[in-house]
């Protein structure tokens, strides 16, 4: 059966795009079939994998929800073989305007997903920053949250107001729904600071929290520049590293 996971934070510039990519490319290189979706309207992850976000023609996840194409012409290939793709766009911003008054607005992209959900071992969704429709729809579509935190002083802001969501949509549309954990981005073991953080971060979530933790390195941050997951762009480098034995350990949380 194929496992659907949410990767959202609310707070801007926690590696949220990053660690979606990167681990939807991971999971992909170690055999997995994998869906990633890009449901967040800055479509970083679309111009991530060297797609032109102001292409006109591509089917998008706006365009899925909207019901202007279906599901299967939807998901586009890359260059991972095993790693499959749905594209976003700027126009996804209108999402939450135009399902505001739909009955079921928060369930449209689950029963998108339904017929597809089983070809793939993992679907990823990388949410935006906003919890709007479009990041409701996403945690109504999944079985888990994944919630990329950086190891800095102010990176529990905003996860009360996520962990609410969360529990509000166990309540409602999606009872099955589970974090999968914590994953701490950005560390730079030299900074006594960010030490502190993750030793906070570690005493607050306990076991919630990944072991493995993401390292800061520059790779990481070039990888997009060039259209491609650090995977592809770097494969020896740290981050593929680190990205890979999450992926491992995203395995062994397979249920």
């Amino acid at each position: 059966m194929g496992r659907v996971i949410a990767t959202v934070n609310t707070q801007e510039g926690a590696g949220k795009t990053t660690t979606a990519t990167n681990l939807a490319a991971c999971l992909a290189m170690l055999g997995k079939k994998v869906l990633l979706i890009d449901a967040d309207a800055k479509a970083v992850a679309t111009s991530s994998l060297n797609l032109d976000i102001d292409d006109p023609d591509r089917p998008t996840v706006h365009k899925l929800m909207k019901g202007l194409c279906g599901i299967a012409e939807s998901i586009i290939g890359t260059e991972i073989d095993n790693l499959k793709f749905i594209a976003s766009d700027i126009n996804l911003i209108g999402a939450e305007f135009e399902f505001l008054d739909n009955d079921g607005r928060n369930l449209i992209l689950r029963k998108k997903l339904f017929s597809v959900k089983d070809d793939f071992d993992l679907t990823i969704i990388d949410c935006g920053s906003s919890l709007g429709i479009v990041t409701l729809n996403a945690l109504a579509a999944a079985d888990s949250v994944l919630i990329p935190v950086q190891a800095e002083f102010y990176a529990l802001d905003g996860i009360g107001k996520l962990l609410q969501t969360v529990r509000l949509m166990q309540e409602s549309e999606n009872p099955g729904l589970e974090i999968e954990g914590f994953v701490i981005t950005m560390f730079d073991g030299r900074s006594k600071t960010q030490s502190q953080s993750v030793a906070e971060i570690r005493s607050i979530f306990k076991d919630m929290v990944f072991d493995t933790v993401i390292l800061r390195n520059d790779k990481i941050n070039e990888a997009p520049m060039h259209g491609m997951p650090v995977v592809l762009f770097d494969p020896s480098s740290n981050s593929t590293a680190n990205y890979t034995k999450l992926a491992k350990e995203v395995l062994s949380h397979r249920r």
